[in-house]
């Protein structure tokens, strides 16, 4: 499979390999992420062979919480960036989530395990987040920011909610840069994924838009330019599993 980088006409957006109105997108990335919330962890596990969990080890141990930090978790619906923060050593975390039904599990997770202090959960949409301006110290996205339907609109948010010194770190899907393993990878999401999710969720269709979702955003360092055009100083980024992942991170000065 190729990447297909056509830009779409203005009032439009991609929807995984579709084109759909701009004002079409947000409900139906809110009902991809309804069908599969209750299994959405698993089938992380499943898909990813674990390694998801090596990633967001990476993400956190990069991002350093302390106890003064106050974390704003976009997207982050099941908890694990919070909970990792938590563990780690961080203050305060708010976990906000468009999707009331990953939210849910969330706060199911949390409670199951006996975490229930110092996290808030919290109904958003990350391109009008309801946080106050300069407000938490870091914002993270995991896995989130290639569902949003202006990416640039929630990077702007991002930098308006975090106080001057404040940390962005954004932990997506991104290119593979050793050619053999970019064929390889393909075939495995094109083909097993869908697979695997129809099997355990029922859903085909939903992984299927998760696949082509990851094909459609950009690659490493166009979007090291969209943070930085938002913005953020310093900013870098760090490939994972030879870049089947990507950490950006960036600064508000």
């Amino acid at each position: 499979m190729t990447n297909d980088d056509q830009r779409p006409q203005p009032g439009t957006t991609h929807f995984g390999f579709q084109t759909v109105r701009e004002a079409e997108k947000a409900a139906l990335v809110r009902d991809v992420f309804d069908a599969v919330a209750p299994k959405y962890d698993l089938m992380n596990d499943l898909m990813s062979m674990g390694i998801h969990r090596l990633w967001k080890a990476s993400f956190l141990d990069w991002l350093n919480p302390r106890p003064s930090m106050t974390l704003l978790d976009v997207g982050g619906g099941t908890g694990d960036i919070a909970f990792g923060f938590r563990k780690r050593g961080g203050g305060k975390a708010i976990v906000c989530d468009i999707n009331k039904e990953m939210l849910s599990v969330g706060r199911d997770r949390g409670l199951n395990r006996g975490i229930v202090g110092g996290l808030a959960w919290v109904c958003g949409d990350a391109e009008r987040l309801p946080v106050a301006d300069s407000s938490v110290d870091a914002y993270t996205i995991a896995f989130c920011l290639r569902n949003v339907t202006h990416t640039q609109q929630a990077l702007a948010e991002a930098y308006r909610v975090l106080k001057p010194g404040g940390r962005f770190m954004c932990l997506e899907f991104s290119r593979v840069i050793v050619p053999g393993l970019r064929q390889l990878y393909d075939a495995y999401s094109f083909n097993v994924m869908p697979l695997i999710g129809a099997k355990v969720t029922g859903k085909r269709e939903a992984y299927q838009y998760l696949v082509e979702s990851i094909r459609k955003f950009p690659a490493q360092e166009e979007l090291r330019e969209m943070v930085a055009a938002a913005g953020f100083e310093r900013t870098e980024v760090r490939n994972l599993s030879a870049g089947i992942a990507a950490i950006h991170s960036g600064w508000r000065i």
